[in-house]
């Protein structure tokens, strides 16, 4: 075999000769597993489906309260299950630790498996979310009544620690947003205290009131030039009317009789003279014009009365006896006085004008200063505001969230499947012992025919000869006799054929 090529002939001729070689223990073997697989202890399994329902609230409006991977969540709940504290009172519950077949918390931890699967939950179309995860419980025990109840608690305790754990995250997210609340308010407030204190220290000297003040500040600017105007004119108008009435008092005194027609002739003429000058300068409204005007229309009355005294002696003498000055000099008189009672007030609302002047140009120059500590106040005061309406929106989602757990509208894990009581052991599986010890007995007999093969150095057709000899074969002549005798007077079959060369 080993110094040739094997055909498929060669192959087929091996295994008509190993044939019972290789049935034998293909036969055998399964018998031998199926009764094997009676030595072991039966263990039966009970599974629970339980399906993981989204909350019925849209995220849109309240988002989850718990937001942890489910593979990660049905870990952590598996581990609160198997502890001790949640295993000890469903032994004692269920008596386990009584009997023969009493088991142990480890042996309940060791026969526990979760299996994390998606479950398809048929919805009409317009509704259908896709496959909506679940898990499996699973336990293996020695007893099928015992393990259904022991699948059955640890569903219910998941199930029910799965409820209190998103109760219990909603409660203690909102208690604590409720202090970082009450923190960011007490900040807020504090702040609100030192922005009140800054206002109270700077009127009017804020980066809102830089704009009014510089208005205030034009106006008084402006009022300030119309005040400085109204003074020079006054001035002006008081140095008019004392000159005017030193002229007057000099005439007046230089005439020995102020009513003398001549006299007044000529102090007419000087009038009207000084009024037409005036015209040629001024306008008739000109407060000199019209001044000039009332002298003429005064001087041309005082004219008619000496006139009119020129015809009565009598009158005459007692005219000139209680003489007294001319009515044009006390009007200047009177127009000096008003002039620097406008003079007074015109300076006291100068120098008012010019101290609030100074004010808001000291806001102004300070305004700067003022403007960088508020922006550093108002950008402390913005962003605490901002963390607080946050935090207060959060705390009130998390109330939300509450409440919602609260009333089951969150996500809920309910049981889909209740753990059932199982009908026939998990382990041992007689059929896979059966099948194990066919492919088993099936390896074995091939193994064994391929031995036998490896170890039979027969010649049984010319191919073996040539791989052989290396010879030609000349012809074939057949085994005439069938036993011959050994050495030891034994026989014993001749099955090769002989081959001449």
């Amino acid at each position: 075999m080993m110094n040739r090529e094997l055909t498929l002939d060669d192959y087929l001729a091996m295994l008509r000769r190993r044939l019972w070689v290789i049935l034998l223990p293909t036969v055998l073997a399964p018998a031998i597993g199926f009764a094997v697989s009676y030595a072991f202890t039966p263990r039966y399994t009970s599974t629970a489906v339980v399906l993981v329902e989204e909350q019925k609230v849209p995220e849109g409006y309240v988002k989850p309260v718990v937001t942890e991977d489910l593979s990660q969540r049905i870990t952590r709940l598996e581990q609160r299950a198997l502890s001790t504290e949640e295993l000890r009172p469903m032994v004692e519950k269920l008596k386990l630790s009584e009997g023969p077949l009493g088991m142990s918390l480890e042996q309940i931890r060791k026969g526990v498996s979760i299996q994390a699967v998606q479950a398809v939950v048929v919805q009409p179309a317009w509704q259908n979310k896709g496959d909506v995860p679940g898990f499996n419980v699973n336990f293996t025990g020695n007893s099928p009544k015992t393990v259904q109840a022991i699948c059955s608690e640890i569903t219910n305790i998941m199930i029910r620690e799965n409820f209190a754990d998103r109760e219990h995250i909603a409660q203690e997210t909102a208690e604590f947003l409720g202090r970082q609340v009450q923190d960011a308010k007490n900040k807020l407030d504090e702040l609100d205290s030192k922005m009140a204190m800054f206002k109270a220290r700077y009127p009017g000297q804020l980066p809102t009131d830089s704009d009014k003040n510089m208005q205030y500040l034009m106006a008084l600017n402006s009022q300030l030039e119309s005040n400085t105007q109204q003074l020079n004119r006054a001035q002006q108008d008081k140095a008019y009317a004392e000159s005017m009435l030193a002229q007057q008092l000099a005439a007046w005194k230089s005439t020995p009789d102020s009513t003398d027609p001549k006299t007044l002739q000529k102090q007419m003429a000087d009038l009207q003279s000084q009024l037409l000058q005036l015209k040629t300068r001024y306008t008739d409204d000109y407060p000199e014009v019209v001044k000039a005007k009332n002298d003429v229309k005064a001087l041309q009355k005082k004219i008619d009365e000496a006139n009119a005294a020129a015809a009565s002696p009598a009158t005459v003498s007692s005219n000139t006896n209680n003489l007294a000055e001319p009515p044009e000099i006390q009007q200047l008189r009177f127009q000096i006085h008003q002039q620097q009672d406008t003079i007074t007030q015109a300076t006291r609302a100068q120098q008012k004008i010019q101290g609030e002047i100074k004010v808001y140009e000291g806001r102004v120059a300070l305004s700067p200063a003022i403007d960088q500590q508020y922006k550093e106040l108002t950008r402390d005061y913005d962003t605490a505001q901002k963390n607080y309406n946050d935090l207060l929106m959060n705390k009130n989602r998390a109330d939300t969230q509450i409440d919602m757990e609260r009333e089951q509208q969150g996500e809920q894990m309910h049981v889909l499947q209740p753990a059932g009581l199982p009908d026939s052991p998990s382990f041992p599986n007689r059929v896979l012992f059966a099948g194990g010890g066919f492919g088993a007995g099936l390896v074995l007999g091939l193994v064994l025919a391929t031995w036998l093969e490896f170890r039979d150095q027969s010649i049984r057709n010319e191919a073996d000869v040539l791989a052989l000899l290396d010879l030609p074969v000349l012809t074939q002549v057949p085994w005439v006799g069938m036993e011959a005798s050994n050495g030891n007077g034994t026989s014993k079959s001749r099955k090769k054929e002989t081959v001449g060369v």
